[in-house]
């Protein structure tokens, strides 16, 4: 059958929105690549770019080859659980799928590798890097991903059998992502210990803080402009209009998503910044870069679905959230050089359970039945909605964190097991970079007091 220019128009233009928001979801990598550098000691600076680099390279074989089948693999075989076709993009384009989707995807797998490396950080053997990103993107993420955005998935909103009546709503990931690659890396971190001298002799926790600020600002810019892709990209397509409106379509949800995603994050960073000010005394860049990250974490889960007003609560509480967070992790004596745990999954959890209590009616129906008029769904239990959403909200927040811990846990522990997990002590002290990598990432830098080559740290070994 012929298609008419206007249908040819509409995928294209379509196709077109997907692509950027591939890309800009892709520039996100560069923002975790700056964020991390910036946040570790100088000494760990190559080593912990280089992980970005292979989160990404390793993640995009593993994706290619198994991910994207595990999470999209709807056939005549399809289950709620996992994908069961498209294993190295066979039978890709489909009538569902083409290839501007898997890349909007790949880009999405990838970056959950990204926030687990976080928490190991400065302590791990870079073969565990290879191992467990390799496994994270191309089996445990696309199942959680199977279970809420694919089709035939038993929390997906859009599914025929809705849990509770409702789906879970998780537009963007503050589960499927972010919580996902946030348990990993507390189980990574838990099972590896602390940091050397992160905690002295009577347990008391001694600040070991990145060493440049520059590139922390700079990667929480690149992330903040990466999430203009994450979130209003996440609609997929932009031309499709509302029958109820006249001049409202999917259009004017990305506008709206991209506010709240705004909202959000700034409203997270300067409840974090007048926080921390209160609890340690001065103005800390750093710590602010993180609340802002936070504020987007929480509120990718329900961007499209609430009102900019909500997204400000969304934002004030990830902060609150975040900060106390931190607070019970030196308590417990737990290391995460880029707090990624308490960010990614404590806010991701928290972005669940507001999308349960913010979510208003109109835009779920513009959202996920673009905009059919007569329909009704559930929606946030504080605007009236019933418990059914919030409900499948909580549901959404056990099986993940239940998921990755009897995955990602055991995976860990095997590799601690077979001592492949973390470096020895001697070589956490000189660096990661002079000991694994043949070099520093910077000349002459403060920190290189002592071997300054490869060859002076393997002279150094055989004494």
């Amino acid at each position: 059958m012929e298609i008419s220019w206007e249908t040819s128009v509409t995928d294209s233009i379509n196709t077109i929105y997907l692509l950027f928001s591939a890309y800009l979801v892709f520039m996100m990598q560069l923002g975790f690549a700056m964020l991390c550098a910036g946040s570790v000691r100088a000494k760990n600076a190559l080593n912990i770019m280089l992980t970005n680099v292979v989160d990404a390279v390793v993640g995009s074989l593993s994706y290619y080859l198994f991910g994207f089948a595990f999470a999209f693999g709807d056939g005549s075989g399809s289950n709620p659980f996992i994908g069961t076709q498209y294993f190295a993009l066979k039978n890709i384009p489909s009538t569902s799928f083409d290839y501007s989707f898997f890349l909007y995807q790949w880009a999405f797998a990838i970056a959950v590798a990204g926030i687990t490396s976080g928490s190991i950080a400065e302590r791990t053997q870079f073969s565990a890097y290879l191992v467990f990103s390799f496994f994270l993107t191309g089996f445990v993420y696309p199942v959680v991903a199977h279970w809420v955005w694919s089709s035939s998935g038993w929390l997906n909103p859009g599914s025929t059998n809705l849990l509770f009546g409702s789906g879970a709503i998780d537009f963007a990931g503050s589960g499927v992502v972010h919580l996902v690659g946030g348990i990993a890396g507390l189980w990574g971190a838990l099972i590896e210990g602390p940091r050397v001298g992160r905690f002295d002799a009577f347990g008391k926790p001694v600040q070991m803080r990145g060493h440049n600020a520059t590139l922390v600002v700079l990667g929480t810019f690149l992330l903040w402009f990466g999430w203009f892709g994450f979130n209003p990209g996440s609609f997929n397509k932009i031309l499709v209009s509302y029958p109820d409106s006249f001049d409202q379509g999917n259009w004017t949800g990305v506008g709206r998503t991209a506010v709240t995603t705004t909202l959000a994050g700034s409203t997270a960073g300067i409840v974090t910044l007048f926080g921390r000010r209160l609890l340690v005394g001065h103005w800390d860049a750093l710590d602010v870069c993180n609340g802002v990250l936070g504020g987007f974490v929480a509120i990718t889960s329900g961007c499209s679905v609430v009102e900019p007003w909500a997204a400000i609560v969304c934002g004030f509480f990830a902060a609150c959230v975040l900060i106390g967070l931190n607070i019970v992790a030196l308590k417990l004596h737990y290391d995460d050089p880029l707090e990624a745990a308490q960010l990614h999954g404590g806010c991701g959890a928290w972005g669940l359970i507001f999308t349960g209590l913010f979510a208003k009616e109109e835009f779920v129906v513009q959202t996920y039945n673009a905009g059919n008029l007569g329909v009704t769904r559930p929606y946030g239990l504080l605007l009236g909605g019933g418990w059914g959403l919030i409900g499948a909200q909580v549901v959404e927040v056990l099986v993940v964190v239940g998921w990755v811990s009897v995955t990602m846990g055991p995976l860990f522990y095997l590799l601690h097991w077979l001592r492949i997990l973390r470096i020895s002590s001697d070589e956490e002290v000189a660096g990661l970079d002079i000991s694994s990598h043949g070099g520093y990432a910077y000349h002459a830098h403060p920190e290189e007091s002592g071997q300054r080559l490869y060859g002076d740290y393997l002279r150094l070994q055989d004494q």
